[in-house]
């Protein structure tokens, strides 16, 4: 089931078109990827799902039904560009924007202990945020996307200012919220991060959506019919029955090489003919990464 849909969306600012006709599908309880190089248009959907702006053309929808302006209040969104009020007290600040969410204070104080605590920063509720570093800050801004416990949790490049430590401290928390219950829209440039996180995806590029889909099967899509082989024979006897793209020598008669075979050619029908020539020590699909697919398409004008 899809909590949030999107329809035929298009905005223009005076002569730049930042969206053509985007539709999108995020499934219920899911973490969806939206990706796409800078200007692709990413930003301008995240401003109109969220009610910051508005589009042209178009319609968004949160569980089946067109949303409404009171619709924002189970959205929880952390822009990339961070905004905190830099003379406010970390406490007091995230008590006033728990409370725009209709939080009352006893519920809101509760839950920003509670991860302040799991952030190990509860010893800054009365310091100034213009204290904290860049990465506390991040912290603060991420806990006042979450407390209101909103249905879809929007994300823009969350891990900006991190150390690997915290970016892992934030990604357990994705997904514990995510296993919890909630749908997470995560905008990375980090493709490491889409790997391990997201399980659908949507790629966009110059304003339009040019791939979306569940991420394994974008990957078996564009899979290449190429597999890495180790093993003990003559090289010379895998040309022709497949195309070798490349072979290293490891020495002692064991060999390295990249293959690429027919369409068609199911896996266990590659390793029967090699295992006729040579004596298979190792074997492997190369399954693109979504680095690879990202580059393809944005480079090749769509076509991976």
């Amino acid at each position: 089931m899809e909590v949030l849909r999107t329809e035929e969306i298009t905005k223009q600012f005076g002569d730049h078109m930042a969206l053509s006709g985007v539709s999108i599908r995020v499934p219920e309880q899911s973490i969806y990827g939206l990706l796409g190089p800078n200007g692709a248009g990413k930003t301008t959907l995240i401003r109109i799902i969220t009610q910051i702006i508005a589009a042209d053309r178009g319609q968004t929808f949160l569980n089946g039904r067109p949303m409404q302006f009171d619709d924002i209040r189970n959205i929880g969104y952390l822009p990339e560009e961070r905004g905190l009020y830099k003379k406010m007290k970390v406490g007091e600040q995230l008590l006033y924007l728990a409370m725009l969410k209709d939080l009352d204070r006893k519920t809101a104080t509760e839950r920003i202990r509670t991860w302040l605590k799991k952030f190990d920063i509860d010893k800054w509720w009365d310091k100034k945020v213009e204290d904290l570093s860049k990465g506390m800050q991040q912290k603060i801004q991420f806990i006042a996307t979450v407390l209101h416990q909103p249905e879809v949790i929007i994300l823009d490049e969350p891990f900006s200012g991190f150390d690997p430590i915290n970016v892992n401290l934030l990604k357990d928390e994705i997904l514990r919220l995510r296993d919890e219950g909630s749908t997470i829209i995560f905008s990375t440039h980090r493709m490491e991060s889409v790997e391990e996180l997201c399980d659908h995806i949507a790629l966009i590029h110059e304003s339009k959506k040019i791939i979306e889909g569940r991420k394994e099967e974008i990957k078996q899509r564009y899979k290449t019919n190429t597999f890495n082989v180790k093993y003990r024979g003559n090289s010379e006897t895998l040309n022709g029955e497949f195309k070798v793209l490349s072979t290293d020598d490891t020495g002692g008669g064991i060999f390295r090489s990249r293959i690429r075979v027919m369409n068609g050619m199911s896996t266990n029908e590659v390793l029967l003919r090699l295992t006729d020539k040579v004596e298979v020590l190792g074997f492997e699909e190369d399954i693109p990464s979504m680095n690879d697919i990202f580059i393809s398409m944005v480079k090749g004008g769509g076509d991976a």
